[in-house]
């Protein structure tokens, strides 16, 4: 199956949070888009793998991803070498996306930098012939996305461009919210962590709110880039 876009995140919950309007616009314009984790998030202080199992496959439906799978690194300890890159090398040849989405170049958990450079170098290494996958028995075909772009998470980084995702920020929530064990929730007896006050819960909707400001519209998403992103001409700035 071939995908317009693939969303990595290290964890899963973090394709929603940083991209989860994007996406949901993205579908609704009949782009297929599909979501790639890299680990289980099992170190995460509430709930397990198995409920964040659960709880990624319902996220899914809620966006309408075409398909969402779990290499199953391991969280907190995956590294940037060949037997990892070459496992996400796997992934972009197996949906050719045109664009690939992936984690913020820096932030707080230490799983978001380097899954940001090891999703951008794999995607690199996917475009050399020389370097050779196969998948279920059938030899794989280089491919190399025409752009890596990464979104943002904890830290307030500056994007390099934003994206309108007015009418979309409310499928975003429920996404997030489908994460039951890891957000705010006043009935929980579980560990309080940053990311489950009700101010981190509420950052989803008012950071969209602030960056939609600035551009004038009600809602949007930021990402950066690794190289300039270009424009046919200047009309297709909004």
């Amino acid at each position: 199956m071939k995908l317009d876009i693939l969303v990595f995140g290290a964890h899963p919950d973090d394709a929603e949070l940083g991209a989860g309007a994007t996406i949901a616009k993205e579908i609704a314009n009949g782009k297929k888009v599909g979501i790639v984790d890299l680990t289980r998030g099992e170190l995460g202080t509430r709930g397990t793998a198995e409920t964040r199992d659960e709880e990624a496959a319902e996220a899914a439906k809620i966006l309408g991803v075409s398909v969402r799978e779990n290499l199953a690194f391991e969280d907190g300890f995956f590294v940037n070498d060949k037997a990892h890159q070459l496992q996400i090398i796997k992934m972009v040849r197996k949906y050719q996306p045109d664009i690939v989405l992936c984690n913020a170049i820096d932030d707080r958990h230490i799983d978001h930098g380097k899954g940001s450079k090891l999703v951008s170098d794999a995607c690199f290494l996917s475009g050399l012939l020389k370097i050779e996958t196969d998948l279920n028995g059938e030899s794989q075909q280089k491919w190399r996305p025409k752009h890596v772009y990464h979104y943002i998470q904890w830290k307030n980084i500056e994007p390099d461009f934003v994206v309108d995702v007015t009418g979309f920020i409310d499928t975003k929530v429920k996404s997030v919210l489908a994460y039951k064990t890891q957000f705010y929730d006043t009935n929980s007896k579980a560990p309080q962590t940053p990311i489950t006050s009700q101010n981190f819960l509420q950052s989803v909707t008012y950071r969209a709110q602030d960056l939609g400001r600035l551009i004038g519209v009600d809602h949007a998403e930021g990402f950066t880039v690794e190289r300039y992103p270009g424009v046919n001409s200047l009309s297709d700035l909004i």
